[in-house]
């Protein structure tokens, strides 16, 4: 089984949540090829203010300056993956710290002129991610990408994660987050949502913000033959444990009932 999990920056805020998470994903990549991407929005926007830099945001999206972009390759491909790595490396696995940038492994292209260096995923050369996985590596991959030219993008980790998803062929995209999964109009989360219905809780106003760009990037792996998307709480003690058992936690997309 080929698996892609993505982990909130706000789930990697301190070292116990690090940990844990770490020690429950090195014991699943004992008998899977894992691969995991990382954000760190709440780190980048704490390293700007503490240098007097505003953030500003776009439909949600981080405006990319050319000193923010500086600091999203300090802080995402440098402090936050480090951390994480170091992390899984004491949980017993063999982690590989990346970026989009390594071996073409995500190729983005500008989003937004309004938006600066924000990129959007335009292809994936997953080749490195399969060298690693057969090989029982864990690849720990940074929401930053790049193209042929030498330019750098700062790139949404949900975006940054289906591109990778595809390109590795995954069986299952896990979504972990600091919210208990997709809610319906009553509040209430919905253990499996088909992909008319995740569009529909978009298109009422239901899912706004991070939800909504976390249901639309579900779909887009769901179209692009990703088997399965899973939007659960990385807060909760065993959870990726209890979503490869089948427990009901979260919120399991799929293309069709």
């Amino acid at each position: 089984m080929k698996l892609l999990i993505k982990i909130g920056g706000t789930l990697l805020d301190t070292p116990d949540s690090r940990e844990r998470l770490a020690r429950e994903i090195s014991e699943v990549a004992r008998t899977a090829a894992v691969v995991v991407v990382h954000g760190g929005g709440k780190q980048m926007t704490r390293f700007l203010s503490e240098r007097g830099v505003e953030s500003r945001f776009v439909n949600g999206l981080r405006v990319t300056t050319p000193e923010v972009l500086d600091a999203v390759v300090k802080v995402l491909a440098g402090s936050v993956n480090a951390q994480l790595v170091t992390a899984f490396r004491a949980a017993g696995a063999l982690p590989v710290g990346l970026s989009g940038l390594d071996a073409g492994l995500v190729d983005a292209e500008p989003l937004s002129p309004e938006l600066g260096s924000v990129g959007k995923p335009v292809g994936s050369s997953a080749r490195l991610l399969e060298l690693l996985t057969e090989e029982h590596y864990l690849p720990v991959v940074a929401c930053v990408a790049g193209d042929a030219h030498g330019n750098i993008y700062n790139v949404n980790g949900d975006q940054m994660a289906v591109a990778c998803a595809k390109g590795f062929g995954a069986d299952r995209l896990i979504f972990l987050t600091d919210v208990d999964g997709v809610r319906d109009g009553a509040g209430k989360t919905r253990g499996t949502l088909t992909i008319p219905e995740a569009l529909d809780l978009v298109r009422d106003g239901t899912a706004t913000g991070g939800m909504q760009a976390k249901i639309e990037a579900a779909v887009s792996a769901l179209r692009q033959d990703v088997g399965e998307v899973w939007i659960a709480p990385g807060a909760l003690n065993g959870v990726v444990e209890k979503l490869l058992c089948g427990s009901t936690v979260g919120t399991r997309l799929i293309s069709r009932t």
